[in-house]
């Protein structure tokens, strides 16, 4: 850290960054006076503060006479280093797959471009990730848009900060059997689901709405084998493992129409954050190069790129 936010005075800058991160051009700010007032601080030294911001380039303010004081401009990057709230911490699921080693390699390079301390956690189950993103554990949490459109719905208390596109997340969700007659879910059959993962569960469930099947509850990484053992009749699965490590694993297109729909969401990947983050959200939108996350997550699955994370 810069001596002088050792100070007094950067004290004051510390705690005034931290308030403007959640902030946007065009907002209009407080008085000097009402800043001094919430922080217990004198006028000078907030005014001092703000100073020091603006020369760093931080923040640009423009004075509107009687209308007050606005900021006209924001550089997310240089307010969270000032704010002094070191590392960013993400979360995504275990690098299994090339697209998921894609996905966290873009990130890291995307971090290291603007040099922003950035350290990623792997976790299994769109749940739990979830859990430890409004748990307040990491900062921002990589899943489908599917999963997150899902826990809006159910908690109201996320927003979706960057969105990755099509085929970002996985290649595809298909059906697999342990039979090789069967290519589609019928009544009486022993169906795999993992309830931890937002997309399995959904997906599971709407092919197999309607149907008299048997749920039988499996971590992910169980039912390929579980398959293979004849434990299980069927069960949905991400191909890109099967592509991947090409396995000789027939799968087959969904029949629901409504898994067929949000089949397509969960090839999406997207970041997530908590509302309540708001200066979070501003930092990653300003950081992550949506294009170049892309690009490479491309390359590593072309073998062009090896895999850095």
């Amino acid at each position: 850290m810069d001596n002088h936010l050792l100070t007094k005075n950067g004290t004051a800058v510390v705690k005034l960054a931290r308030m403007f991160l959640p902030m946007h051009a065009a907002q209009r700010l407080k008085t000097v006076g009402e800043y001094a007032d919430q922080l217990g601080m004198g006028r000078g030294t907030v005014q001092a503060a703000m100073k020091y911001l603006e020369n760093a380039g931080a923040i640009s303010i423009s004075a509107k006479r009687r209308q007050g004081t606005f900021i006209e401009n924001i550089d997310y990057v240089k307010l969270w280093e000032l704010a002094d709230f070191k590392i960013i911490t993400g979360v995504m699921p275990l690098p299994y797959s090339k697209r998921y080693e894609g996905m966290a390699t873009g990130l890291y390079k995307t971090f290291d471009k603007v040099k922003v301390p950035f350290n990623l956690a792997y976790m299994r189950g769109g749940y739990r990730r979830e859990q430890a993103l409004l748990s307040g554990k990491y900062d921002f949490a990589v899943m489908s848009l599917l999963a997150a459109e899902s826990l809006k719905e159910s908690t109201k208390n996320v927003e979706i900060v960057v969105d990755f596109g099509e085929y970002s997340y996985v290649s595809g969700h298909k059906v697999l059997f342990s039979d090789s007659a069967c290519t589609k879910i019928v009544d009486g059959m022993r169906v795999a689901l993992d309830s931890t993962s937002a997309d399995h569960l959904i997906l599971t469930k709407c092919e197999c709405q309607g149907k008299n099947v048997v749920f039988i509850e499996l971590s992910y990484n169980q039912i390929l084998d579980s398959l293979a053992q004849k434990n299980v009749d069927a069960a949905v699965w991400n191909i890109d493992e099967i592509i991947d490590r090409r396995l000789n694993v027939p799968y087959y297109d969904f029949q629901s129409s409504d898994a067929k729909e949000l089949g397509v969401k969960a090839t999406v990947a997207v970041i997530v954050t908590a509302k309540s983050r708001r200066g979070i959200s501003n930092v990653l939108r300003q950081v992550i190069d949506r294009s170049l996350v892309i690009e490479i997550q491309q390359k590593v699955i072309r073998s062009e790129l090896l895999p850095e994370y």
